[in-house]
């Protein structure tokens, strides 16, 4: 018996006709028919009880459909996966994201992909929006996690995440928590402290020394006893911003698209 064979028939069923099974499987009528004929003399059972002009699959031949279609996928998804083997270079992914960020999805796509894929190199990198640009444009990076600040470029693949909503954190001890004043608030004064990270500008602000802007890209950690986080607002409505994976459409490939699936999956709560 040859895959090919059971080929024939999975596509005879799905098919519900001779003819346009033929015509998928790009072999004449008489030809798809004499294959399925032969593979039921070699089992020695009736799969397909034919009629006039009419035909009903019997229930060994709904039995073997089934275990044929399974095997059919798990050959098909072999060759997928020998063919990628075989084509990669360097087994590597290289993954730039926000220094500001704070979700945990990003942590868990890493965790799910490395389990599914335990081959694969992962090189992780933080830094500001310029600089993960500037990594992705000479290629110092794979993929980039990012907030959209530019108009999407045909260089890239610019692949929607998520929209997330803008927050202030900031001390209790801050006038500024008090909700009714920093909503009327339109746009950020004063002077700015720069911090390295994301622990290191909430110690600032423990320290009452102004407040943090984050975004809640995925799922934020709760906020500390002495920390308020509030939504930052303009005209009465929540700031929002585009969150994206963008990779070069020049140097896209299986582990990109993976990777990027994942955390899409992750961020949604999709199944």
């Amino acid at each position: 018996m040859l895959l090919r064979q059971m080929k024939y028939f999975v596509a005879v069923i799905d098919c519900n006709s001779f003819t346009e099974a033929a015509e998928q499987c790009y072999i004449s009528q008489s030809a798809i028919s004499q294959q399925i004929q032969s593979m039921e003399k070699e089992l020695g059972v009736e799969l397909i009880h034919r009629g006039n002009r009419r035909f009903t699959i019997t229930p060994t031949g709904q039995y073997f459909y089934s275990h044929c279609k399974a095997i059919l996928e798990q050959v098909d998804e072999l060759i997928r996966e020998t063919k990628r083997l075989g084509t990669d270079n360097e087994l590597q992914l290289r993954i730039g994201y926000l220094r500001c960020y704070s979700g945990m999805e990003l942590y868990q796509a890493i965790e799910e992909f490395s389990k599914i894929y335990p081959e694969v190199t992962i090189n992780i990198v933080n830094g500001t929006h310029e600089e993960l640009y500037d990594l992705l444009r000479f290629c110092g990076v794979d993929l980039i996690l990012s907030d959209q600040r530019r108009a999407f470029s045909d260089t890239y693949m610019n692949y929607e995440l998520m929209k997330c909503g803008c927050y202030a954190e900031l001390s209790v001890n801050n006038p500024l928590s008090k909700q009714e004043y920093y909503q009327n608030t339109l746009g950020f004064g004063g002077s700015y402290l720069f911090a390295d990270n994301l622990e290191e500008g909430r110690l600032l602000v423990l320290s009452n020394r102004g407040f943090l802007p984050v975004e809640s890209v995925g799922t934020l950690p709760p906020e500390r006893a002495s920390i308020r986080r509030l939504p930052i607002c303009q005209e009465g409505r929540q700031i929002m911003r585009n969150y994206c994976a963008f990779w070069r459409k020049d140097q896209t490939n299986y582990y990109i698209e993976e990777f990027t699936n994942i955390l899409h999956k992750l961020m949604t709560g999709e199944n």
